[in-house]
Parts: structure tokens; C-alpha cells; sequence
């Protein structure tokens, strides 16, 4: 249930309200909009009297969330949600890019691609330090200090940092390090893990599970958003399906979904939603004309010899001639974006 209170509602009448709501038992997250305070009632509300809240003094009306991500969906947060990280805004209206290889593999190489990336347009750099990997004997990652590597490269270009965690006793040591937490699609519904980031502070980065649905990903989101204390930025990078000509199907019918459905930020991952190196230009296209709110694409120095996802992994060429072009297509969607907001107000 959310309790939305009247424009002109008093800071006394507003914690009135809430010291009631924590009596009862419940707990309560405070979304301050443009206009009014909106107080969500976290807990189990079946028992609490709607017209109760109603009478007191600043209350404007009660509302029953029917939908179990309460805190992720729109009603309670009808505004969007912009993430901050450190100054690169996601959610703001740009289209942020993420880049980097998928695994680190030393510093020359997380250095050459951080240049790469930068030169590109990227803001942030992507890579990983723990591996989840099908195979157990597969490359599995630098570990700490692959992040230290990540951290080093990413701060002589000015970017940030997205890194995976991949385990709960792995949270600090990542946080350290990095500027996003990634949840990769394996522990989506890993929700110890979901709950533990969430209370970090830091942006989390969760990844649509492989075979996940649109409710079940943003469960996941509500396991983090609950802590009050991290935002989310949903990332799509397809599911499995029957088909097997790409690596994953690229799902972008989720991005206008969940900008409906989520006030948080949403980007695309055309890497791993294909898994073929030359359909992530085109699909990356695709994704900023759904309206994502940026991207995380795998690029690499020599991608031929790259350690993980040689195959998925664009060149500095491609990248750059893919930025490019994204940032025409970005260009235009600011201008459809005009014409929608113009013709609301008309």
C-alpha cells in the first residue's frame, strides 16, 4: 500500500503518518516528488485499514499496490529515477555508454581498451575481475587483481567503473573498486546476494536473468530496492529461447516494458544478446530507438586472441564507427522526445 499525502501536507502531518506506520509494525520508504510525498508501506499490509490513513490530517488518499515489486513500480515512484554515478547520469534523458572486455587479462590490455572505450564516447568501463563461467576450467578471472587493474585503467581515462559480484563474502572487496555492482544474469533471483548489495549504496546493475520473465526481473529489483538505500538500472541482454542462431534472443521489447512499469533506468547489452560481434552495431541501434537509457557493449584490442567472448567483442574500428552512429540515432530521439513532450503539453 503507499500513502499519498496532500501537496500543501506539513512536515509534522507527514511524520505523524509515518510514526503510525512503524506502531503497526511496518516499515516505510519516503519518495519525495515534485508535487507531494508518497510513503510506501513495506511489510505485510493486508490488515491495515485504507480508510484509516485517510482521515489524518495531510493525507490525500491510500492506494493498493496489488503487484509485488511495490517499491520498483511506478505508482509508487511515478517520476523517473536518475542514478548518479559519481556525475555520469543514467536516466537523465543521454544514452550512456559502458565498455570494456568481458574478462580483464592484465593491465596493458584493460589500459588499451579504457582508452578505446574513452575515445569512443564511453563513460564508463566495463570488465571483469570474477568470472561466472560455464565450464569450470575455463578462465575464471583475476580476481582482486584484475579490479585493481580495472580501477587503475579506468581512473587514467576518467571513467568509472561496472564490475560483476558474484558472492555475498565478495560484496566489499568489489565495492571497493568499482562505482556500479553488476548482478549477473546467473544471480538474478539470488536474493541474498540481491539484498546485500542493495544496502551498499552504490548503483546496482541487474541483469535479466537467461531465462527470466519481466515479473520475475523486477522481483529481483524490489529485493534490492527494499534496503532504501541502492538504486537499480535494469539491464537487458536477452533470454534463451529455441533459437539457436545467436547466443541469446535480444529481448528489446522489455525496454518500453520496463520504462512503463519501473521508474529505474534501463540499458541494453546487444554483446550478449546476440553473441555474434557484427549484430551488436545493428542491435545497439535497435536499443537506442526502443528509448533505452544507454548500453554496456564488449569491445577488445585483439579480440581474435581475447581470453572470453572473442566472438561477441568489437574491434576499435567497429566500436568507433558504432558510436557513430549512436550518436546520430541518439540525436533523433532527443528530437522525437521533443515532439512527444510539446504535443502533451499542446
Amino acid at each position: 500500500m503507499i500513502i499519498i499525502m496532500q501537496p500543501n501536507a506539513t512536515k509534522n502531518q507527514v511524520e505523524t503518518v509515518i510514526d503510525r506506520i512503524q506502531e503497526i509494525g511496518l516499515d516505510v520508504q519516503i519518495n519525495q516528488g515534485k508535487k507531494q510525498v508518497v510513503l510506501g508501506l513495506i511489510g505485510d499490509t493486508r490488515s491495515v485499514q485504507d480508510v484509516a490513513f485517510r482521515s489524518y490530517e495531510g493525507v490525500d488518499t491510500t492506494i493498493r499496490i496489488t503487484n509485488t515489486y511495490k517499491l520498483t513500480s511506478r505508482e509508487f515512484h511515478p517520476q523517473d529515477t536518475v542514478v548518479d554515478v559519481d556525475g555520469v547520469k543514467i536516466g537523465d534523458g543521454s544514452f550512456v555508454t559502458m565498455a570494456g572486455p568481458c574478462s580483464v587479462e592484465g593491465l596493458e590490455q584493460i589500459r588499451q581498451t579504457a582508452r578505446m572505450a574513452q575515445a569512443g564516447g564511453a563513460k564508463i568501463l566495463r570488465g571483469g575481475a570474477f568470472k561466472p563461467r560455464t565450464s569450470p576450467y575455463a578462465f575464471q578471472g583475476l580476481e582482486e587483481e584484475g579490479l585493481k587493474y580495472l580501477r587503475q585503467a579506468a581512473d587514467e581515462f576518467g571513467l568509472k567503473v561496472i564490475t560483476e559480484v558474484m558472492d555475498e563474502s565478495h560484496i566489499d572487496l568489489v565495492a571497493h573498486y568499482s562505482d556500479i555492482l553488476q548482478i549477473g544474469a546467473r544471480n538474478m533471483q539470488n536474493f541474498k546476494l540481491l539484498a546485500s548489495v542493495g544496502k551498499t549504496g552504490k548503483p546496482i546493475g541487474l541483469k535479466r536473468g537467461i531465462s527470466g520473465t519481466i515479473n520475475e526481473w523486477l522481483n529481483a529489483a524490489e529485493y534490492v530496492a527494499v534496503s532504501g538505500k541502492s538504486p537499480v538500472i535494469f539491464i537487458e541482454r536477452g533470454i534463451r529461447t529455441f533459437e539457436d542462431a545467436t547466443r541469446n534472443t535480444f529481448d528489446l521489447s522489455a525496454v518500453p516494458l520496463i520504462k512503463k512499469m519501473s521508474h529505474f533506468p534501463i540499458i541494453v547489452d546487444p554483446s550478449h544478446g546476440t553473441g555474434v560481434w557484427d549484430l551488436v552495431p545493428p542491435m545497439a541501434r535497435a536499443g537506442v530507438a526502443t528509448g533505452a537509457d544507454g548500453m554496456i557493449v564488449e569491445i577488445h584490442p585483439d579480440p581474435e586472441n581475447a581470453w572470453s567472448d572473442g566472438q561477441q567483442s568489437l574491434n576499435e574500428k567497429t566500436y568507433q564507427k558504432m558510436m557513430q552512429e549512436i550518436e546520430i540515432i541518439s540525436a533523433a530521439m532527443n528530437q522525437i522526445k521533443a515532439l512527444e513532450n510539446s504535443s502533451v503539453r499542446g
